[in-house]
């Protein structure tokens, strides 16, 4: 017997114009010319040597992964990952849900961020109708298209809005399941089930997004770099609507994961960045570096010569490089994401930053050309 479940239609839910947020994105960006606070020699000297691998990946045309947790958008960084993609340095870059839900309330209303504490005893943390609609509904729709997790929403910030298709064109599309292929048709019933549901009309559903400027799921999107979104079940603010549809959600998601991959499979002689994800980023890189050895093992190759830089606050005092992984005696060994990244082989170094800091350092000493 199924257990029971929680209804979400008896939820009040309120208009986002009605949360207090702690970031504004016009106040609180952190403009490219800002100078990094940081200083320190160790930092200098990992920056330079990162910036000389970009380089080095940039002439080879191999990639340059930027995976980032939620904090990277939040702290007003958008200015400069929006120029390191403009001006070509980055290939490829990947979020959490969470970021992604920043990225979209910044480009909507120019804020985001509420008070967890505060609005948890209320009964109302994450429970607003824009962001749950409108991002669940960029999902089912951009599935539908065949997009994925960020080119989804990236694509409704840029259009500002989404085309919602008639019944009629959706019910051809099902009963053609055989030429238009199952998952197009499974995807056209998700949609067509949104569609009865909300009694969403056909043709284009205009959204604002006065502040698209400082979205970098939007830039991505125009300049055609893949943005990929990473989210879990449940971990995201936008599971508390109606709107939001599993199943779609879940195509998305293995959507990007698989575009993520298939940079990894690539990326020999390229750089990756992992900065503010202490899960969330090793816990897919391990996988699609697997998947990928995979491939080039039966090709008679491997994966060798891949640069990985790991940057968040939390203090190491552990020389990952020199000593190799720590014995479990050791709460070195307990950093998941130092272990992690540690074992798949490559060069890997760690730096202990903030990451406007970082970069902030990154992009001028690419754009000085130093």
């Amino acid at each position: 017997m199924p257990y029971p479940q929680f209804d979400r239609t008896k939820l009040k839910i309120k208009p986002l114009s009605m949360r207090k947020n702690k970031v504004h994105i016009e106040r609180d960006h952190i403009p490219v010319s800002q100078k990094p606070a940081n200083t320190s020699e160790h930092f200098i000297n990992i920056v330079t040597e990162t910036v000389e691998r970009i380089r080095a990946a940039h002439e080879k045309k191999k990639p340059v992964m930027l995976t980032m947790g939620a904090h990277t958008i939040k702290n007003g960084m958008a200015p400069t990952l929006i120029k390191l993609m403009e001006d070509g340095w980055l290939t490829h870059l990947a979020t959490n849900g969470a970021g992604i839900i920043h990225d979209w309330e910044f480009a909507f209303q120019g804020e985001s961020s509420e008070d967890v504490r505060a609005n948890v005893d209320r009964g109302e943390f994450g429970i607003w109708e824009e962001t749950g609609k409108y991002i669940n509904l960029a999902l089912v729709v951009g599935v539908f298209e065949g997009q994925g997790y960020g080119e989804a929403v990236g694509s409704m910030i840029e259009n500002e809005g989404v085309q919602i298709p008639s019944r009629e064109e959706i019910n051809k599309i099902v009963l053609s399941y055989e030429s238009e292929g199952v998952e197009r048709a499974a995807a056209a019933l998700d949609l067509l089930q949104r569609i009865k549901e909300f009694d969403l009309q056909p043709g284009w559903l205009s959204i604002p997004f006065p502040y698209k400027k400082y979205c970098v799921q939007a830039a991505a999107y125009k300049l055609g770099i893949p943005f990929t979104g990473h989210p879990m079940i449940g971990h995201d603010i936008i599971y508390t609507h109606p709107m939001n549809h599993g199943a779609a959600l879940g195509r998305a998601a293995l959507r990007d994961f698989l575009t993520y991959a298939n940079a990894v499979n690539q990326l020999d002689g390229g750089v990756y960045m992992s900065v503010g994800s202490a899960v969330m980023s090793p816990m897919i890189f391990e996988k699609s570096l697997s998947m990928s050895q995979n491939l080039h093992i039966q090709q008679g190759s491997h994966i060798d010569n891949h640069y990985m830089l790991i940057v968040d606050l939390a203090k190491s005092t552990w020389d990952w490089q020199k000593n190799g992984e720590p014995p479990e005696t050791d709460p070195a060994y307990y950093l998941r994401y130092l272990k992690t990244f540690n074992r798949m082989g490559g060069i890997m170094k760690y730096l202990s930053a903030d990451n406007r800091d970082f970069l902030l350092a990154i992009y001028q000493r690419l754009s000085a050309g130093a």
